[in-house]
């Protein structure tokens, strides 16, 4: 992808309070970035890292309900950093946000481990054995493990947070069972928390969440419910979307 004024658009989170460019063609910004962003308990003076950042659209949510923290993301491809660069200035985010050009398995040598309060990351959904490969390889990349599986993914996000910092990931519920085996005995205080399409209908994505060096119990919640009968989003989800408020895990 070359970044040029007919290859992205520029669209609008939070109910218009966050600007984002974006690809036209390639990952597109959906919900999960929004809820992963609302899922982290950030503190003033906290130090966070989002990996595989994108366009930057969880780190200018987190960025704008948390104003007093330092968010860095890191994103492999560099047209999407220059994009996010563009997204931090045109929200006026500069200095509390910024993006680096980076590969997790050779990450640049200013991320120093153990120095982050949290973690958050949307890693590929796919399993590049399982998933099908889309024509866009933007896209491919966004979605589809490739030589980073999702260990590598779990790894990386215990490597950089401090001791009794938080790691947050949103997957989809079919790989959970993935997620808790890399995180079993490494992460405490754990949290599952479904997000259901509807009800009677199953968990497409969770969120999980843990305390590095903890052993606190696994806490499994009722989650939210996204949609109402009638498709519109409930109030639950409106204000994790519109409102940008923080989501108690």
């Amino acid at each position: 992808m070359s970044v040029t004024e007919d290859t992205f658009t520029q669209d609008y989170l939070l109910n218009g309070r966050i600007t984002i460019r974006q690809p036209v063609n390639g990952y597109r910004v959906a919900i999960d970035p929004i809820f992963l962003a609302a899922a982290v308990d950030a503190k003033e003076g906290d130090t966070i890292l989002d990996i595989g950042a994108g366009v930057g659209a969880a780190a200018l949510c987190l960025a704008l309900r948390q104003p007093h923290c330092k968010i860095t993301g890191l994103e492999i491809q560099r047209d999407y950093v220059r994009l996010a660069s563009q997204n931090i200035d045109l929200n006026h985010l500069k200095g509390r946000v910024e993006m680096l050009n980076g590969d997790l398995l050779r990450p640049p040598p200013r991320l120093a481990a153990g120095t982050f309060s949290h973690v958050m990351t949307n890693p590929p959904y796919l399993e590049g054995h399982k998933g099908r490969s889309s024509p866009n390889a933007d896209r491919n990349i966004a979605n589809q493990e490739d030589e980073v599986s999702l260990e590598a993914w779990a790894r990386f996000s215990l490597l950089m947070v401090k001791p009794k910092g938080t790691v947050t990931f949103i997957h989809r519920a079919d790989r959970l069972d993935h997620i808790m085996a890399y995180f079993s005995g490494k992460l405490g205080n754990m949290v599952i928390y479904p997000l259901w399409p509807g009800k009677d209908k199953p968990a497409k994505r969770i969120l999980v969440s843990g305390v590095k060096n903890m052993s606190g119990p696994l806490k499994l919640s009722q989650g939210m419910y996204l949609h109402e009968a009638d498709g519109k989003f409930t109030r639950a989800a409106e204000s994790i979307l519109r409102d940008g408020e923080r989501l108690e895990l």
